[in-house]
């Protein structure tokens, strides 16, 4: 648990903090539509379904108000600049935005939940109290001022049902739209729809536009109703209640309550198996400015006018062009290869970017841990470079003084493209007198019989059979205990950045480890997980 709380304290705190805003909000206003006086009649109709309903209003007023938040790219580079200057804690919330966006989600999805329940509950109390007998109070204010408007039911006729009332009102109509956007936006950012349908979570999530329209529109007609100041000056609830049930009282003096619309539920925003082909993609810079580790959002008029998919960067800042690998893994990509390969012309392509990544950080550590799945060494590929760059010009501001380099890959193929950096990186730091700076291990995690048995016969020769490179291919997978134990015995009293750009089941383990292995001593190791997140 002491572990835990050195990577997660502060996110630990934010979520902490969001929770207890939503707790508050909820409770706070579930008290007072309960029991305020101005709702007294309107509790007579509706019960604590009114409760209900304003108080999960409030709730998905506030995370409504959250939910572009963590999805807005340029203020997060913004923030990521500005803090430059802060703790690295801070700094490495930025990168939890993702997390964050779809605990919001889940959120309003909740809120949704609760505050359409509620209001169903209340179209057809409405319904009720319009077709009841004149002996109940809630009979007898539902058949006041039905004339003028100052009515409380908004069900002035018998022969009105709620369904009708729930597709012909504003609030009704807006609020099937707005539930329905929400309900196909969440289904289709399930992990399965992004992997193998992005189209579908890209198009659907579009509909967040409708979600925003129709909630600042969802609580103009104001359906749901309480008294006036003026009247409860006038005829306060308590005193006068029993006067309307009974005319031949001694508080027949008393004036008809008069009701109006209270503040809408929801304002205004506030926020703003085979290695597949890759395609590397070189770009001119003009003017494009770039840190290690960004990433850009790419868009191919020629394969999808209103597609854009995030890429990392694989150049470095040091070089004059900027580029992007881009693998064969659906509709989209495939088609930017074809276009590619098959055109004479060089096709247009637009950009988007770059925005800030966990990986900018990597040179803020003394030792890091950089550890890529498949085609997500992108990241990596442009850190080791621009290492590469500040050996070449012997920079002496370079704070870091290790790094390990973990490369898993399924086939032999996916090494290919990387070999070269790889193996120019070996030479310059052997020339450099650095050799032991960076040390790399590279997973083959899928392979046959002939692969390891050719590996086998020349294991002695002096480069590695699968990469031609001088460190051997290890067939399997890592074990982490083992990586981060060795880690931490040779840097005692470092801090030690651990970057992942791969799977989710991967961090969750690399997360473990780097729990298990900082030291509760703030003197001694400590181990700091950072996700690559799009």
């Amino acid at each position: 648990m002491g572990n835990w709380l050195v990577n997660h304290w502060f996110s630990a705190a934010v979520v902490a903090a969001w929770l207890g805003i939503n707790i508050f909000l909820f409770t706070y206003y579930f008290l007072f539509f309960d029991r305020n006086e101005q709702y007294f009649y309107t509790r007579e109709i509706l019960g604590s379904a009114l409760a209900w309903a304003r108080a999960s209003a409030k709730c998905l007023n506030f995370n409504s108000m959250l939910i572009l938040l963590p999805v807005c790219r340029n203020l997060l580079s913004f923030l990521r600049g500005t803090c430059a200057c802060c703790r690295r804690t801070l700094r490495k919330q930025l990168d939890h935005n993702l997390a964050f966006h779809k605990l919001v989600a889940y959120a309003l999805a909740l809120f949704t939940a609760v505050h359409t329940i509620a209001h169903l509950f209340n179209l057809e109390r409405y319904n009720c109290s319009q077709q009841a007998p004149g002996g109940s109070l809630a009979a007898i204010v539902s058949k006041l001022h039905l004339q003028g408007n100052n009515w409380l039911n908004p069900i002035h006729s018998n022969h009105t049902t709620p369904e009708y009332v729930a597709f012909t009102t504003i609030p009704g109509l807006t609020g099937v739209i707005i539930t329905l956007a929400l309900i196909l936006m969440v289904t289709s950012s399930t992990e399965f729809i992004r992997r193998n349908y992005f189209e579908v979570f890209w198009y659907t999530h579009h509909l967040f536009i409708v979600y925003f329209a129709g909630l600042i529109i969802h609580g103009i007609a104001g359906l749901v109703r309480g008294q006036t100041p003026q009247s409860m000056r006038e005829a306060p609830p308590r005193l006068c209640a029993p006067c309307l049930l009974d005319r031949d009282c001694g508080y027949c003096c008393c004036k008809e309550p008069e009701f109006g619309s209270i503040p809408a539920e929801v304002g205004g925003l506030r926020s703003g198996g085979m290695w597949t082909l890759v395609l590397e993609l070189q770009l001119q810079k003009k003017g494009f400015r770039m840190e290690v580790g960004q990433y850009i959002f790419v868009n191919c008029p020629a394969v999808s006018l209103l597609e854009w998919h995030p890429f990392t960067l694989t150049s470095a800042p040091e070089e004059d062009f900027f580029s992007i690998h881009i693998r064969a893994a659906g509709d989209w990509t495939e088609g930017v290869i074809d276009t590619f390969q098959q055109r004479t012309e060089m096709p247009r392509i637009k950009v988007d970017g770059p925005f800030g990544t966990a990986s900018e950080d990597v040179f803020q550590y003394e030792v890091a841990m950089l550890v890529g799945a498949g085609i997500g060494v992108t990241p990596f590929a442009s850190i080791l470079k621009s290492i590469w760059y500040k050996f070449q010009h012997a920079d002496q501001a370079l704070k870091t003084k290790k790094i390990y380099f973990y490369w898993l890959c399924r086939d032999t193929g996916a090494f290919a493209w990387f070999n070269d950096l790889l193996a120019s990186l070996e030479q310059k730091m052997a020339e450099s007198g650095k050799a032991d700076f960076l040390t790399y291990r590279l997973f083959l995690t899928g392979w046959d019989t002939s692969i390891a048995n050719n590996a086998a016969l020349n294991f002695d020769t002096v480069t590695d059979t699968v990469t031609g490179l001088r460190h051997k291919t290890i067939f399997g997978r890592p074990m982490w205990n083992t990586e981060f134990a060795a880690v931490a015995t040779a840097h005692p009293r470092s801090v030690v950045g651990v970057f992942l750009c791969g799977p989710e089941a991967l961090a969750k383990s690399l997360q473990r480890s780097c729990h298990q292995h900082s030291s509760l001593d703030p003197r001694k190791v400590q181990f700091y997980f950072n996700k690559e997140n799009f």
